[in-house]
């Protein structure tokens, strides 16, 4: 929320909260003689069951509506009013509302306030009464009903309205936090019915009786809705443990932990780290709710800032609010940060990177999210380590061994999909072919030997990547045959990247060293190349037709006609012609 609306909120607050009591007071003249001490009952219980929330969301769900609905049916709409206020005061006290957080209390006492008035209109409007008489006939069912069910909707229309107006969210109006009051007050409001039967026919003690296991009700709802939550957290934790140890690599690893963390828990910042060989963290994945900062280029020592720290502790910490950790504070610290929840990766007994997560709110997360929080710190240092063996595994299966470059399966992999993703956009692009053939390389074989042969393929490999474009992907496509694939490329532009690669190999001689010659010094050898051009849609249709036309370039148009150069598929159909 904006200072201008906090501004707002007080403004509003203070102008028409005091005013509204001081009027409701006189316009509905409680009597308080004789009742001060049963009314003075209902108060502290409402406080008391106002310490046992259900946390849903951002928004609390608490039980007093109960006591409230008693005290109103007995005593009208003022007393209930102050019940119902001196209640939110032992709430907003419970969650320890921070300075950034307390224009919460104004915003809750004057809906609540709102709630009582409208709801109370809507009960004398269909004829309700109060005191003992306020249940005397079947007929008063109906301002009751009305009245209990009116609480509920303004309830959640006010919460939906203060969401969407002064916090900018979207709202939903089926959510869990409506499911959750809509169970609670079925149990919470007949209770409260009881509460007031009882009260009428025998005064001080039902508050006793039925108050005091409305306490216990109310601590059990909450446990009962805390373990609940653990296990949906559990299993959300279990799920993005499946997720990571799929076949990903270490990029896809990172960003689905970042985004299913940041889904998670109420997060505004998420770091995570690596530490590198040189006993430094280096910040690896960044994310910032708000979108204000990039990602930064941070780099940590043992023992500096929050993760520093826990990576030179080697233990996890919880901070719940920024006094706690300002003396870890440094350029790096998200402004205005409060929670931090700080975890170690561990593999094989050694840290391996540090996850910190910020919030802006205090006491942001509770201690079972801080066990969720090192629960996935563990999972991510596995799914890391099993990342890097598979990337590892991927690459030698996509490697030449001898090159380093692309091999055939990849590369016809590559094509189809270079193919499929071009014919799927709104203007198709033209896709070039490069293919080339060492000329006479059984003679460096026969000559030099077999090493010297291969210690050739590998150099020409070094020698085609300086020379190859960046969008261009460079393949050994077999014995001595490389291939080049240039998306976006014209035929003219392929054309001048096949001489510039001709050049490349023909202006300086190899050196061999694993030679089987007598000398000991390396030789020099020359070699020569045919290289064959085609491009889509020009010549082909396919992917793979446009490798058989550059094949066909290669042989027919550079190999046939003296080898050492470069054809082109066009020059094939003119000659054909």
């Amino acid at each position: 929320m904006t200072k201008q609306k906090k501004y707002v909120v007080w403004m509003v607050w203070a102008s028409i909260w005091p005013a509204s009591l001081v009027y409701l007071y006189l316009w509905s003249s409680p009597v308080l003689e004789g009742n001060r001490i049963e009314i003075a009952a209902f108060i502290i219980l409402a406080s008391i069951v106002a310490l046992f929330p259900l946390q849903i969301g951002d928004h609390p769900v608490f039980f007093t509506q109960g006591i409230a609905f008693a005290v109103f049916l007995y005593y009208g709409l003022f007393i209930e009013i102050i019940v119902s206020q001196v209640a939110i005061l032992a709430l907003m006290a419970k969650m320890r509302l921070g300075r950034t957080n307390l224009h919460r209390l104004p915003i809750n006492l004057f809906m609540f306030l709102l709630i009582s008035v409208v709801s109370a209109w809507i009960y004398y409007a269909l004829g309700g009464t109060h005191g003992p008489s306020a249940v005397s006939d079947i007929g008063d069912a109906i301002p009751i009903v009305s009245y209990a069910l009116s609480q509920i909707l303004l309830n959640q229309f006010s919460i939906k309205f203060v969401a969407n107006v002064l916090y900018n969210k979207e709202i939903k109006w089926n959510d869990r936090g409506f499911v959750w009051e809509l169970l609670t007050s079925g149990l919470v409001l007949p209770i409260g019915f009881v509460l007031y039967i009882v009260y009428t026919e025998f005064g001080m003690s039902a508050i006793f009786f039925v108050g005091i296991p409305f306490v216990f009700i109310s601590g059990m709802m909450m446990l009962y809705h805390n373990s609940n939550q653990v296990n949906t957290y559990l299993r959300e934790t279990s799920i993005i443990g499946h997720e990571l140890t799929g076949k990903l690599g270490v990029k896809e690893v990172l960003d689905v932990f970042v985004d299913r963390l940041s889904k998670l828990l109420p997060v505004d910042y998420i770091y995570v780290y690596d530490v590198k060989k040189d006993k430094q963290l280096e910040l690896i994945r960044f994310f910032d709710r708000s979108g204000e900062i990039d990602f930064p280029n941070i780099q940590l020592s043992m023992g500096q800032s929050i993760s520093g720290n826990t990576w030179k502790e080697g233990k996890s910490v919880f901070y719940k609010k920024q006094s706690e950790w300002s003396h870890l504070e440094n350029e790096y610290t998200p402004d205005r940060a409060e929670t931090v929840l700080s975890v170690p990766v561990e593999r094989n007994g050694e840290t391996v990177g540090v996850i910190t997560i910020y919030s802006t709110k205090k006491r942001a997360f509770l201690q079972f999210q801080f066990m969720i929080v090192n629960i996935l710190g563990n999972y991510l240092g596995v799914a890391i380590d099993n990342a890097r063996h598979y990337e590892k595994t991927k690459a030698e299966s996509e490697r030449c061994a001898l090159t380093g470059l692309y091999n055939y399966r990849f590369f016809e992999d590559h094509i189809v999909n270079v193919f499929e993703k071009n014919q799927q956009q709104e203007n198709v692009e033209p896709i070039s072919l490069v293919l080339l053939d060492i000329d006479h390389f059984k003679r460096v074989n026969d000559t030099y030997g077999h090493e010297s042969g291969n210690e050739i393929l590998a150099s020409l490999a070094e020698r085609l990547q300086e020379v190859v474009p960046e969008q261009g992907t460079l393949a050994r496509y077999g014995g001595e045959e490389f291939v080049l694939l240039l998306p976006g490329y014209h035929q003219g532009e392929a054309l001048e990247t096949a001489h510039t690669i001709r050049a490349h190999i023909t202006q300086k001689p190899f050196l061999s060293h694993l030679h089987i010659h007598e000398l000991q010094e390396p030789v020099s050898i020359f070699i020569t190349a045919s290289i064959g051009v085609a491009t889509y849609p020009d010549h082909c249709e396919e992917a793979f037709d446009l490798i058989r036309q550059a094949d066909r370039a290669m042989y027919i148009g550079a190999k046939q006609r003296g080898r050492d150069r470069v054809a082109s598929y066009k020059e094939l159909i003119q000659t054909v012609q």
